[in-house]
């Protein structure tokens, strides 16, 4: 821990340092919100916990183990929950529960690798349409798959999408 980040350390987290899995950062920082008595972290971890859980039965069956691509992927599920929930709560006139949800999309968010720059994410677009010779929005599909792919959930989905169809013809 660090006192400059609070209760995490982001080099820990966002998988820059080897060995634990993202499943097993997840179960000891619960064990760490547990003895600290952060009731809210807490909640967030073991709602994450159980997210994680049922995306492995459906995926690989109940004797199934987790996979750093299984954890981001019921991360970035879970963020979009929140901000839909923020959304609505925004518009209901409910800035406590929305400000809630925020602080839930942050400790969420520090599970995600290091998002990429909009430079770096312009580059790839450019590179697979080049790839595969796409040349009008009807290639937009198959653009996306493969950017999905080469940038390893590094992406927010929303903007890759906003820049493939601007840089398609």
């Amino acid at each position: 821990m660090t006192a400059k980040h609070g209760w995490f350390d982001p080099v820990t987290v966002r998988g820059l340092s080897g060995g634990m899995s993202l499943a097993s950062r997840v179960d000891d920082q619960i064990k760490e919100a547990m003895k600290a008595k952060d009731a809210d972290r807490l909640g967030v971890l073991r709602m994450l916990k159980s997210a994680i859980k049922y995306a492995v039965i459906e995926k690989y069956g109940a004797d199934g183990t987790a996979k750093d691509e299984d954890v981001i992927t019921a991360v970035r599920k879970e963020i979009k929950k929140r901000h839909d929930s923020i959304e609505a709560f925004t518009k209901g006139g409910r800035a406590d529960q929305a400000a809630k949800e925020q602080a839930e999309v942050k400790v969420l968010e520090s599970y995600l690798p290091q998002a990429m720059s909009e430079a770096e994410l312009e580059t790839l677009v450019k590179g697979v349409i080049a790839e595969l010779k796409a040349t009008d929005k009807k290639a937009m599909g198959a653009v996306m798959k493969a950017c999905q792919a080469k940038a390893a959930g590094r992406a927010d989905n929303r903007a890759l999408s906003a820049l493939v169809g601007k840089l398609l013809p």
